[in-house]
């Protein structure tokens, strides 16, 4: 066994954090404040992970002369209200020293704004819990990355100078799985998140989890911590595969 640590990458909003309704609400309220249709429940939520500008062409069908304003609109509520809406999922931060204490390098990447994302992550404490942050440009009116959140993986495993077979991704999205199949590395899929009926079950998840407890133990099945190599051994296969 190799004695680099392994890394744990997360993804954030629907994973680390609830939004508590902020993303919603707030794609809500900036579309209603310029006077344009508002999409269902189902379609809102549908917009909380890949990037904004993004998910206001496609899914709200915005043309782009509109998105910049919407963009600014909503931006500016989610900082003065939004980010104290959220809330760290339950057991997270108790997952996070687990992992931490336990020898693991631990990163986010988020299609998140990456300066958005370090003050979200710091309005909740858990910041210095990461070795590194990394997210989409803070400009939020430029294109989406060509590459989705592939290009924000990699920068994760470049900086923590990872050994792809000893890392993971954690997310709730198609698009983390994507992601982390980009980089070939594994990828947990965890259920209390924002994907829609059977989107996770389609992609290729070393474990499925429902809960911060459950994907700890994920984790340390792929990656024994030091000292407990032999629990690998008594681990059925099909639990995590």
């Amino acid at each position: 066994m190799t004695d680099s640590p392994a890394l744990v990458i997360f993804d954030l909003d629907g994973t680390l954090v609830d939004p508590a309704g902020s993303i919603t609400g707030g794609i809500a309220h900036s579309l209603a404040t310029h006077g344009l249709p508002v999409p269902d429940s189902e379609a809102l939520n549908a917009m909380v992970g890949p990037p904004l500008v993004e998910s206001l062409r496609t899914i709200a069908g915005l043309p782009d002369t509109v998105i910049p304003a919407v963009v600014t609109t909503y931006r500016e509520r989610y900082i003065s209200e939004g980010m104290g809406q959220s809330r760290p999922y339950p057991g997270i931060p108790e997952l996070l020293d687990r992992l931490r204490g336990a020898g693991y390098h631990l990163s986010v990447a988020t299609q998140k704004p990456e300066g958005l994302a370090k003050k979200l992550l710091g309005m909740h404490g858990l910041d210095t819990r990461f070795h590194s942050i990394h997210g989409a440009p803070d400009d939020e009116t430029l294109p989406p990355l060509p590459d989705g959140k592939a290009s924000i993986v990699a920068a994760a495993l470049e900086v923590n100078h990872a050994d792809r077979t000893r890392a993971v991704l954690i997310g709730d999205r198609r698009n983390d799985a994507a992601g982390a199949a980009a980089n070939h590395i594994a990828c947990i899929g965890v259920a209390w998140g924002f994907a829609e009926p059977g989107e996770l079950e389609a992609q290729e998840l070393a474990a499925l989890v429902a809960d911060a407890e459950e994907a700890g133990d994920a984790v340390e099945r792929l990656f024994p911590p030091a000292g407990r190599a032999d629990t690998i051994e008594a681990t059925e296969a099909s639990t995590c595969r």
